[in-house]
């Protein structure tokens, strides 16, 4: 189970400004509730000083969600647009006492409404207002301008971070191939910048030294203490990837899931998942660890592939 401070608890069971401004003169919406998560900003600004005077959300989602918009709207109240505009989805989780790693994506839902919101105001036009097909992730309306933010403002650097920070790849996963370019993509721009280190930018397939050390702290992704292997044959490479699974198992069995290996074919391995992993909408994280800690076992990159059951 997840951590909450005890300022999310009260910001989640005593909201603060739940509900509408009926003459909000900026207005934004970011999420799909259809997907879990949704969140509608109001403001009433002062035309004469920029100054805002109120600030009410309406929200659909978890806990975090809830308290996160609250959060934000006790942080802007009486700040001039400007102001709030550098405001970070950071600061709303400093605000909270911090927020879970899988529940980042709340501070950012928040980050964005607030952008959104902002634009409204100023007449802009709100530069995620985008065609379908400029979406990277349909299901969470994410495209390369939030993702890119998010990244940026966070220094993400693996796809488990972009699942926690924005939920993409966290429904279908159909968008993981998109989504790794990209992120490949802004992590090299913030390489020739000189705000990332080049051995700690993202490459499709590879792992990084410092990332498999940061990942430490996740029991999904610990690394193996085993040496890795010049070369396996297949019934090594099966072994391999069931000893993977017996060590992640009660990791995933905490949590009510279990995944179980189903065949192994050259560097794909089909696996079944049960339990709390059948339709959760972190099932593609999940995954996602199962992947790098047998990249990290067989010392080459590898695809999970995710099953049904009665295969």
């Amino acid at each position: 189970m997840w951590e909450y401070s005890d300022k999310v608890k009260e910001y989640f069971f005593n909201p603060k400004n739940v509900g509408v401004i009926e003459d909000a003169n900026g207005v934004g919406e970011v999420g799909a509730i259809a997907c879990g998560d949704a969140l509608k900003l109001m403001l009433q600004v002062d035309p004469a000083t920029d100054q805002i005077t109120s600030a009410r959300f309406q929200t659909f989602g978890c806990g975090s969600a809830i308290a996160s918009s609250s959060a934000l709207t006790e942080i802007i109240v009486g700040k001039t647009v400007d102001e709030a505009l550098k405001i970070t989805n950071q600061d709303i989780a400093d605000f909270l006492g911090g927020l879970p790693p899988e529940k980042m994506h709340c501070s950012v839902m928040g980050y964005e409404a607030l952008r959104a919101a902002v634009a409204n105001y100023r007449g802009e036009t709100w530069e995620d207002d985008h065609e379908e097909g400029a979406l990277l992730c349909k299901c969470f309306g994410v495209d390369e301008g939030m993702l890119e933010r998010a990244v940026r403002n966070n220094n993400l650097t693996s796809m488990e971070q972009v699942a926690q920070y924005t939920k993409a790849t966290a429904s279908c996963s159909t968008c993981a191939e998109t989504v790794e370019e990209a992120l490949e993509r802004i992590n090299a721009a913030m390489v020739s910048e000189g705000v990332l280190d080049a051995r700690d930018a993202f490459v499709a397939g590879a792992l990084p030294p410092t990332r498999r050390a940061a990942r430490k702290t996740s029991p999904l992704v610990e690394l193996s203490a085993l040496a890795t292997p010049a070369k396996l044959t297949t019934v090594q490479r099966i072994r391999a990837v069931e000893e993977v699974l017996s060590e992640l198992r009660p990791v995933l069995q905490g949590d009510g899931g279990d995944c179980e290996l189903v065949d192994v074919d050259g560097n794909k391995v089909m696996v079944k998942l049960s339990g709390a992993c059948v339709n959760c909408q972190l099932a593609s994280v999940t995954v996602q660890g199962i992947q790098q800690r047998l990249a990290e076992r067989l010392g080459e990159p590898v695809r999970v592939i995710p099953v049904p059951a009665g295969h």
